[in-house]
C-alpha cells in the first residue's frame, strides 16, 4: 500500500467567510485557513486539498463551462482562488498543481468573477483589487490585460447576467453602475453613482413578507400618511448623481447596513439589495423599488441571498444557519391599460397583483450557532440549483436538497406547480410512438425538473403542472479535524503479515477530549470518539485496531490533576477506563507500550513510574518513591525480538510457527486447533518473554530495565553524557539509541560499536524524536518549537540532516508529528490541519486519483478527454446499435466499445456503473427522444453550454411541433427553414383546430402531447413573442404604479407609446405639471399621440420628422414617432443601425408582428455572429427561437461542433421538423461524415461505420480507413 501526500483540513479562519463556490463541474470548493478544500457532494468525500497560498484564502471561484467540449477542449477542473496577501492562483484541481499565479499589490481581493459571455476566450478573470481597481486578467498566462481605477472606494461588484457590458459596484455609501465593460479596452467612464436610503432606520414595527408590506410600513410610521407620501419616500430608494440632503424627519441616506448587492439572474434589469432584516428588489429602468421582502420579529436575520436562474426563486441564508426558499408569485396578467388617474399621484391603493412578490415556500431546520461556531459560507449548486451547502466555522459542511412533495391543504399563497414532464400522453399509443410513454417518473436533477415556471402559461400552446409543496432534506454531513489538536499517533506500520487487513489509520487527540480516527490513504475522517473530559495528552496504539489514550486538565496551583486513561477497540467501539478511583495526583506525561505489546509504562511529572500488563490491564509495579523521576523512556525493539525467538525455539516450536507470529498480534497466538496443553505452554511463553526499556532522569542518567513476567529489575545505570542538557526525547531502532535535549543537541549511541556522537541541531529544544518504519530505514525526525528536521543515519554511523521545514515561516506552527509511512512524515498544525508530506516536507498534495476514496465517484472531468467524451457519446445516443438485431438499441454494454483499448473500456464501464440508477433507467425511455436525453446528459456532466443549447432546442422543437404544419418563408420555397406565422401566437393556436375536419382535429390532439411550459424568463429575448410581450406589459404597468417623479412618468409614457398603449400614454403625458419646463412639449405630444392613427395623410410627415430626429441624434423620440404610425419595423432597423441592439430586439418582440420580428431577430443573430461581437453560441440560440433549424445546423457545422450538430439533426428528424431532401442532403451527409471522423478519434469503430454509411458516397472512402484502423476488433 503506497501512501501519497495529502492534507486533511480542520477549522476555518474568520477571513474564510464566503470563500466558497459550487461550480457547474459538480464540486464544492471552499477556503480553509490558507488551503482550498474540494468536496464531491454526492458521496460527501474530500477529493482534493490545495496548498500554495501564504495568506488566508478569501475568494474561491470555479471556471465556467460555457463552451463546447470536445477532444480539443476537454472537461477540466479549473479553479481560481485568492488570499489575504493578494495572490491569485489558478489551479488544475485534478493534478493538484497551480496552472498560473499572479498578483497586483499585497492586499486581499474584494471580488473575483470568471467571464463567460463571449466565445473569444474562456480564460478571462475579472478581479476587484482594493481600494478601487478593476483588473482583467488572462488567468491561463497571468497576464494583466487592463486595469481601471475608479474614484470611489469599492467593496464588491456584480455582473449583469443579461448584458456583459453592465456591472454594478457596491461602494461605501453608493452604488456605481458601469455600462461600458469590454474585454478589448479599459472602460472609459467612471460610471454613474446612485445613493440609497436605509430602509431599516426609524421603523421598529414588525413587517410581513407580503407585497403589501410597503403600505403597512407607511401606515405604521404615520397614521396620516397616504400613498403619495409612500411614493415620495420610495423615490428616495435609488436617487441621482449627488448625495441627497434629507431633512431631520427623513431617513438618512446610507449603505452601511447593506450586506449584498447582486443582479437578479432570472429577471432582466432587476437588482437585489440585501439588508439584515429586509430585501429590496429594484427595477433599474426606473431606479425604483418594485418589491420588498421583510422579516418579522421572530425570524433570523438575512446573511446572504442566492438568486436562481432556472426558476424565479430566491434562496435566502439566515444567521441561524437556516435556508428559506421564496418563489415568485404568479401575478394576474395585465392585458389592458391602467384606469385613468391611477398612479403614484393618486390616493388609489397600489394593486397587490402588480408587486414583485415572493412567497415563502419552505425552510430548513436552523443550526446551533454559538459565539465560537458560526456560519462561514453558503454555496448553491450552479448546475442543479436544488442543492445547497452550508460551511460552518468548526469545519462541518452540511448538504441540503430541495425536493418536491405532494401539496398539502390549500393555503393563502397561490399554489406552486410541478413541471409538465410527466403529463399523461394519449391512451392507446403504440410502443414505438413519439413522444414515448414509459411510465417512469422524470428524474429531478435540477430545480427546472422540480418546480414549474413562475409565468402564467395562459396560451393554448402551453400546459400546466400539478400543485406541489417543497421541503429540505439533509443529504450529507462531513466533518474536518476538530479544533486544537494536541497529539497525533499513527497505527503500527504495514508488514508482510498484516497487509491483508491493514488500514493506515491515524489517531488525533484534541483539547476537548475527542479522539478522531483518520484514514491516511483516503484522507477521510472515519470515526470520532468523545472519550475524555479534558485535553488528550497522549495516544499509543496497542494493536491495529486498539489504542490507549490519556488526558488531564491543566494543573492548578497544587500541580495535581485528575488523570484519565482509556483503552478503546475500534472494531467494537468498546471503551474501558483504567486506573479507576484515583484521587488527584501528578499529571501523566508519557505512556510507552512495549514492542511485543505486553507491557506499558506510565511516566508522571512528579510521581514514580508505573509498569502495567497490557493484556490484563492491571498494574504490575510502581517504582519506589525515592527513585528518580524519568524525563523520557523508550522500549528496546531488538532485545525483545531476539528474546522471543530464543524462547520459541527453546519451547520446541518449529521455525514456521515462529515466523507466523506478528509482533502486533502476539496477544492472539493460540489457534483453535491447539490442545489445552499447547495453549497453556504458549501462555507460559508469552508471560515470560523478557523486554527491555531505558529511561533518563533530570540529570541525564540512563537507567536500563528488564521486565519479565511480574518482575522488573534495574540492570545498568549509565552516567550522564557530557555536553547534554536535560534529555527530553528518546528513540531506539536496531543498535541505534538517540537522545534529544532541551538545548537542541542530539546524541547518537551506536550500541554495537559502542560509540556516541553528539550533533547540534541549532534549532532549540527537541520535543520529539521518531524513527521511520521499515527495515534498514534509518531516517528519523526531530520536532522543535520552530519546525521539523528529517535526519538519516549513514553507513558510517553519522546522522545528517536531509530536509527541514520552519514554522510558521513555511507552515503554520507544528503541534505534533509522526510517520504515516516509511517516507511520509505527517504533521498536524495549530490550524488543525493534518499534512501528510513527501520526505522533503515541501509538497503535501497529489493527484485526485491517488486519494484512495472509500466510495468511487462519477468524475468525467478527471478522466482523459477521449474517455469522458466516449462516456458522453454513449449516454447521449446509440443509433449505431440499431444495426445489431441481437442487442438493444440503447444499452450500457461495452460490447463493440473501445475494443482496441481494454484499459479504457474498463474505465468507461466502471464510470457508467456509477451513474444513478434512476437516470440510467430513464435515459433509454426519454419522452422526447434524442434532444431530451442530451439535456439530461448535459446536466449529468455539468456542461453549461450543452444545458443552455438543449433547453432552448427542446423547447422550440416542441413549440413548433405544436404550431402545426410549417409555413414557407415569403417568396422562397424551402422545406428546411421554418418561421413563425405572420399571425400572433394566440390566433395561431386557434387556427390549429378545425372542428369540421376530423383529421385536423386528430392531428391537433397528437400535437397537444408536445405542449410544455413557456421558456423561463432567464432566457429573456429567446422567449416566444407572446410570453415576452405579456411579461413586458406587466412590467410597464408595474412601473406605472410605482411612478414617483416626472422622469419616471416620462419613461412609462415612452414605453406605452412603443407598446401601442396610446390611451394610457396620453393620460401620463397630460399629468405633466404646468410649472415643468417640458409642459408644452408634453401637451403637444399628447395631442399627437391621441390624434394619430395608422392611416391618414399625416403618416408621411411624421415619418419624415422621425427620420430627421434620428439623424440629429434624438433616437428615442424618432423611434416613438415611428411606433405611433405603426412603422415599428423601421424603428427597429434604425435602432440596430445606431447600435441599440437590445432596444431593437425588445421593441420587435413586444410590438411587431411575427414575420417582421423574425427579420429583426435574424439581423441580430448575424450581428452576434460577427467577428467583432463573437457570440456565435448565442446566435445559435436566437436562430433556434426562430425555428430556423437548418441554419442552426449550418452554424453548428461551421463552428465544428460536429457531435452537437449530428444529435440536433437526429432530434429534428425525430420531431419531423427537417426533411431529408436534395436541398438538405449535402449538409446532412457532411455532418455525418465529420462526426464519423470524430468517432474514429474516440476509438468507437462500430459507431463510425454506421455514420460512414449515413454519409453516402463521401463516407465510403472513410469506411475503408475505419476497417483498417479497427481490423483487430
Amino acid at each position: 500500500m503506497k501512501l501519497y501526500p495529502k492534507i486533511i483540513t480542520g477549522a476555518l479562519h474568520a477571513q474564510n467567510k464566503d470563500a466558497c463556490h459550487w461550480g457547474w463541474q459538480g464540486f464544492l470548493a471552499y477556503g480553509c485557513q490558507n488551503l482550498v478544500t474540494v468536496i464531491e457532494p454526492k458521496s460527501v468525500q474530500v477529493i482534493q486539498v490545495l496548498d500554495k497560498h501564504k495568506g488566508v484564502v478569501t475568494q474561491v471561484k470555479w471556471s465556467h463551462e460555457q463552451y463546447h467540449h470536445d477532444l480539443n477542449s476537454p472537461y477540466t477542473l479549473r479553479l481560481a482562488s485568492s488570499d489575504s496577501h493578494g495572490q491569485i492562483i489558478v489551479w488544475d484541481v485534478g493534478l493538484g498543481v497551480p496552472r498560473s499565479e499572479f498578483s497586483d499589490g499585497n492586499k486581499g481581493l474584494l471580488g473575483m468573477q470568471w467571464l463567460s459571455n463571449q466565445d473569444a476566450c474562456r480564460d478571462l478573470l475579472v478581479c476587484l483589487h482594493p481600494p478601487y481597481s478593476l483588473i482583467l486578467w488572462n488567468a491561463d498566462t497571468g497576464t494583466k490585460l487592463w486595469k481601471k481605477s475608479y474614484t470611489e472606494t469599492l467593496l464588491d461588484f456584480t455582473f449583469d447576467p443579461f448584458n456583459g457590458r453592465h456591472l454594478a459596484f457596491l461602494g461605501q455609501d453608493c452604488i456605481i453602475f458601469i455600462n461600458d465593460f469590454t474585454i478589448n479596452k479599459t472602460p472609459s467612464s467612471n460610471g454613474k453613482k446612485f445613493y440609497i436610503s436605509n430602509p431599516s432606520q426609524g421603523n421598529g414595527v414588525s413587517r410581513s413578507s407580503s407585497a403589501s408590506s410597503l403600505e403597512k410600513r407607511a401606515t405604521a410610521s404615520s397614521s396620516s400618511s397616504s400613498s403619495k407620501n409612500l411614493a415620495k419616500r420610495m423615490s428616495r430608494m435609488l436617487v441621482g448623481e449627488s448625495r441627497p440632503r434629507g431633512s431631520p424627519e427623513e431617513e438618512n441616506v446610507t449603505l452601511n447596513e447593506c450586506l449584498q448587492v447582486c443582479f437578479h439572474h432570472s429577471c432582466r434589469h432587476h437588482l437585489i439589495l440585501l439588508y439584515p432584516r429586509e430585501m429590496l428588489i429594484l427595477d433599474l429602468e426606473i431606479n425604483q423599488t418594485v418589491g420588498l421582502i421583510a422579516l418579522d420579529r421572530s425570524s433570523s436575520s438575512f446573511t446572504k441571498v442566492i438568486t436562481c436562474w432556472q426558476r424565479d426563486v430566491l434562496m435566502c441564508v439566515h444567521e441561524n444557519g437556516g435556508v428559506s426558499v421564496r418563489t415568485r408569485r404568479r401575478n394576474n396578467a395585465v392585458t389592458t391599460p391602467a384606469s385613468q388617474g391611477h398612479g403614484a399621484f393618486d390616493d388609489t391603493p397600489t394593486q397587490l397583483s402588480m408587486e414583485v412578490a415572493y412567497d415563502l415556500r419552505c425552510q430548513s431546520d436552523p443550526l446551533r450557532v454559538t459565539r465560537h461556531i458560526k456560519l462561514c459560507g453558503a454555496a448553491l449548486c450552479s448546475m442543479s440549483e436544488k442543492y445547497i451547502a452550508l460551511i460552518m466555522s468548526d469545519s462541518r459542511v452540511m448538504f441540503w436538497e430541495l425536493t418536491s412533495i405532494k401539496a398539502k391543504e390549500p393555503c393563502a399563497a397561490p399554489p406552486l406547480l410541478s413541471p409538465t414532464w410527466d403529463s399523461t400522453l394519449l391512451t392507446g399509443a403504440a410502443k414505438d410512438s413519439f413522444p414515448k410513454s414509459s411510465g417512469l417518473v422524470h428524474p429531478q436533477m435540477t430545480l427546472f425538473d422540480t418546480i414549474g415556471t413562475s409565468q402564467n402559461p395562459d396560451s393554448d400552446l402551453y400546459t400546466e403542472g400539478q400543485p406541489i409543496g417543497l421541503k429540505f432534506l439533509l443529504t450529507g454531513l462531513i466533518n474536518g479535524i476538530s479544533n486544537h489538536v494536541t497529539v497525533l499517533k499513527m497505527c503500527p506500520p504495514l508488514t508482510n503479515k498484516n497487509m491483508d487487513v491493514y488500514q493506515p489509520l491515524m489517531a488525533l487527540g484534541t483539547h476537548s477530549g475527542i479522539v478522531q480516527i483518520v484514514n491516511v490513504a483516503s484522507g477521510q475522517i472515519e470515526r470520532e470518539y468523545s472519550i475524555h473530559s479534558s485535553p488528550v495528552r497522549g495516544i499509543e496504539w496497542s494493536g491495529l485496531k486498539t489504542f490507549l489514550s490519556f488526558s488531564h486538565p491543566n494543573p492548578g496551583p497544587t500541580n495535581l490533576v485528575k488523570n484519565e486513561l482509556f483503552s478503546l477497540d475500534l472494531t467494537s467501539g468498546k471503551q474501558e477506563q483504567l486506573r479507576l478511583n484515583r484521587d488527584n495526583e501528578s499529571a501523566i506525561e508519557m505512556l510507552a507500550i512495549s514492542h511485543l505489546k505486553q507491557y506499558f509504562v506510565l511516566i508522571f511529572k512528579d510521581k514514580p513510574l508505573e509498569l502495567w500488563d497490557l493484556r490484563s490491564k492491571t498494574i504490575i509495579r510502581e517504582l519506589p518513591r525515592h527513585f528518580p523521576r524519568p524525563t523520557a523512556a523508550v522500549w528496546s525493539p531488538s532485545h525483545s525480538l531476539k528474546t522471543l525467538r530464543k524462547k520459541l525455539l527453546d519451547s520446541g516450536m518449529d521455525d514456521e510457527k515462529s515466523q507466523s507470529i506478528s509482533t502486533s498480534q502476539t496477544s492472539s497466538m493460540s489457534t483453535s486447533g491447539d490442545s489445552q496443553d499447547d495453549k497453556e505452554k504458549k501462555s507460559q511463553i508469552k508471560t515470560n518473554v523478557r523486554e527491555h526499556f531505558v529511561m533518563t532522569d533530570k540529570e541525564g542518567t540512563v537507567f536500563h530495565f528488564i521486565v519479565e513476567g511480574a518482575g522488573i529489575s534495574d540492570v545498568t545505570k549509565i552516567p550522564p553524557e557530557s555536553g547534554l542538557a536535560r534529555v527530553t526525547a528518546l528513540a531506539w531502532k536496531g543498535d541505534n539509541l538517540i537522545f534529544g535535549d532541551s538545548e537542541g543537541f542530539q546524541c547518537l549511541w551506536d550500541l554495537k560499536a559502542k560509540i556516541s556522537r553528539t550533533t547540534p541541531t541549532n534549532r532549540g529544544w527537541i520535543k520529539k524524536i521518531r524513527f521511520a518504519p521499515g527495515r534498514d530505514n534509518m531516517k528519523f525526525f526531530t520536532l522543535h518549537n520552530d519546525g521539523v528536521l528529517i535526519w538519516e543515519i549513514g553507513l558510517e554511523g553519522k546522522s545528517t540532516v536531509l530536509h527541514g521545514i520552519k514554522s510558521p515561516k513555511d507552515i503554520s506552527k507544528v503541534v505534533d508529528i509522526d510517520w504515516a509511512g516509511s517516507d511520509r512524515p505527517a504533521l498536524v498544525t495549530a490550524h488543525s490541519s493534518l499534512h501528510v508530506c513527501d520526505i522533503t516536507l515541501k509538497s503535501a498534495t497529489s493527484v485526485v486519483e491517488h486519494w484512495d476514496l472509500p466510495e468511487p465517484i462519477f468524475m468525467p472531468h478527471l478522466l482523459p478527454g477521449r474517455l469522458s467524451q466516449t462516456i458522453k457519446c454513449l449516454l447521449q445516443h446509440q443509433n449505431w446499435r440499431s444495426s445489431d438485431k441481437d442487442q438493444e438499441q440503447y444499452s450500457f454494454s461495452m460490447a463493440g466499445v473501445l475494443d482496441n483499448d481494454r484499459s479504457g473500456q474498463k474505465r468507461v464501464g466502471a464510470q457508467l456503473l456509477l451513474v444513478e440508477r434512476v437516470l440510467l433507467d430513464f435515459l433509454p425511455n426519454c419522452k422526447f427522444g434524442v434532444a431530451h436525453r442530451c439535456l439530461l446528459v448535459a446536466k449529468l456532466f455539468g456542461d453549461e453550454s450543452e444545458v443552455n443549447f438543449w433547453t432552448v432546442a427542446l423547447h422550440y422543437l416542441r413549440y413548433f411541433k405544436v404550431l402545426g404544419p410549417v409555413k414557407e418563408e415569403s417568396g422562397y420555397v424551402s422545406t428546411s427553414d421554418t418561421f413563425i406565422s405572420s399571425m400572433s401566437a394566440h390566433k395561431e393556436s386557434h387556427d390549429l383546430v378545425d372542428l369540421l375536419d376530423e383529421e385536423a382535429n386528430k392531428a391537433k390532439l397528437e400535437r397537444a402531447q408536445f405542449k410544455g411550459e413557456p421558456l423561463e424568463r432567464c432566457y429573456d429575448m429567446l422567449c416566444d413573442n407572446y410570453s415576452f410581450k405579456k411579461y413586458e406589459l406587466d412590467r410597464v404597468h408595474l412601473q406605472d404604479s410605482k411612478r414617483a417623479t416626472m422622469e419616471h412618468t416620462q419613461k412609462c409614457a415612452d414605453s406605452y407609446v412603443q407598446l401601442g398603449q396610446s390611451d394610457r400614454a396620453v393620460q401620463l403625458l397630460l399629468e405633466t405639471e404646468s410649472e415643468a419646463e417640458n409642459y408644452y412639449i408634453d401637451c403637444l405630444k399628447a395631442c399627437l399621440v391621441a390624434s394619430v392613427r395608422s392611416s391618414g395623410a399625416s403618416q408621411s410627415t411624421i415619418k419624415l420628422v422621425a427620420t430627421n430626429l434620428i439623424a440629429s441624434g434624438r433616437l428615442t423620440e424618432g423611434v416613438q414617432l415611428l411606433c405611433l404610425i405603426n412603422k415599428g419595423l423601421d424603428a427597429c432597423r434604425y435602432l440596430q443601425t445606431y447600435g441599440s441592439w437590445d432596444h431593437a430586439v425588445w421593441l420587435a418582440k413586444a410590438s411587431l408582428e411575427s414575420s417582421e420580428c423574425v427579420e429583426v431577430m435574424k439581423r441580430w443573430a448575424e450581428h452576434l455572429n460577427s467577428p467583432q461581437i463573437n457570440q456565435k453560441s448565442k446566435s445559435v440560440l436566437v436562430l433556434l427561437s426562430l425555428g430556423q433549424f437548418y441554419k442552426v445546423l449550418e452554424m453548428l457545422y461551421s463552428m465544428r461542433n460536429f457531435d452537437r450538430a449530428v444529435l440536433f439533426l437526429e432530434a429534428c428528424l425525430e420531431f419531423d421538423l427537417l426533411q431529408d431532401t436534395e436541398h438538405t442532403r449535402m449538409l446532412f451527409q457532411a455532418v455525418y461524415l465529420e462526426y464519423a471522423r470524430y468517432l474514429i478519434n474516440l476509438g468507437l469503430g462500430r459507431a463510425a461505420k454506421y455514420y460512414c454509411c449515413m454519409a453516402g458516397d463521401r463516407g465510403q472512402q472513410l469506411m475503408k480507413e475505419v476497417d483498417i484502423l479497427f481490423a483487430s476488433s
